[in-house]
């Protein structure tokens, strides 16, 4: 008779937080004046909703290869917009055409997508991204050393965690306290790729608030 005790049944991410989040991207739109975004401000959103159709039919029917791309597809749109954006904030500071709220709206509105767009990064591509983290069951082995992944098996036993996986939310306290902090504070980085996905967003959080103290003080 086998005493094997039974594997503990695989714990299903959900999905739409990280749905959410590209979505606020989106709506973060409108608070950019004319002249800081292309295309009407509608625009990103709508194409964030019409992605998100077949994301969610994909994920649905575990066509996980097409679902993991169509997430970097819209990752990288919301990315490369975000970047256009902050580009033409800065272009437009020297000029003084936008007014001092108008800039200010702007650059709270960048660093807050600046956040939500890099925790959609640690998310979708640490440790292969969430269908594969659901597939082992448990987080071992990532990109980030999570503090539950440092603990004993007697003590993720004793709290519960056993299968304890990351969830969108850890990623988006990562990447919050990178924009703030300019560096990660209770989860050390452990891949190369993290380390220059986090150098990036920490270089667009530091350019936004220098620019901003700069407009300040009528440096530029």
């Amino acid at each position: 008779m086998s005493t094997t005790s039974p594997k503990p049944p695989i714990r299903t991410e959900p999905r739409w937080p990280a749905m959410v989040a590209l979505l606020a991207i989106g709506g973060l739109r409108f608070a950019l004046p004319e002249a800081l975004s292309w295309g009407p401000d509608w625009l990103l959103l709508g194409i964030l909703a019409i992605l998100a159709v077949p994301t969610v039919l994909t994920h649905r029917r575990g066509m996980n290869t097409l679902n993991r791309l169509l997430g970097i597809v819209t990752s990288a749109i919301v990315t490369l917009d975000m970047i256009w954006s902050l580009g033409l904030l800065i272009a437009a500071l020297p000029k003084h055409r936008e007014t001092p709220v108008a800039l200010l709206q702007s650059a709270a509105a960048l660093w807050i997508a600046n956040i939500l767009v890099f925790a959609s990064w640690y998310w979708r591509l640490d440790g292969g991204g969430p269908s594969a983290r659901e597939r082992r069951g448990v987080h071992t082995d990532g990109a980030f050393l999570f503090p539950q992944m440092t603990l004993t098996p007697e003590t993720k036993r004793t709290m519960g965690e056993e299968t304890w996986n990351p969830g969108f939310v850890d990623y988006l306290f990562l990447a919050f306290n990178t924009s703030t902090a300019f560096s990660p504070t209770d989860v050390p980085v452990l891949s190369r790729w993290a380390k220059v996905l986090m150098m990036v967003q920490s270089l667009i959080s530091l350019a936004t608030i220098a620019l901003l103290a700069a407009r300040a003080v009528n440096i530029l």
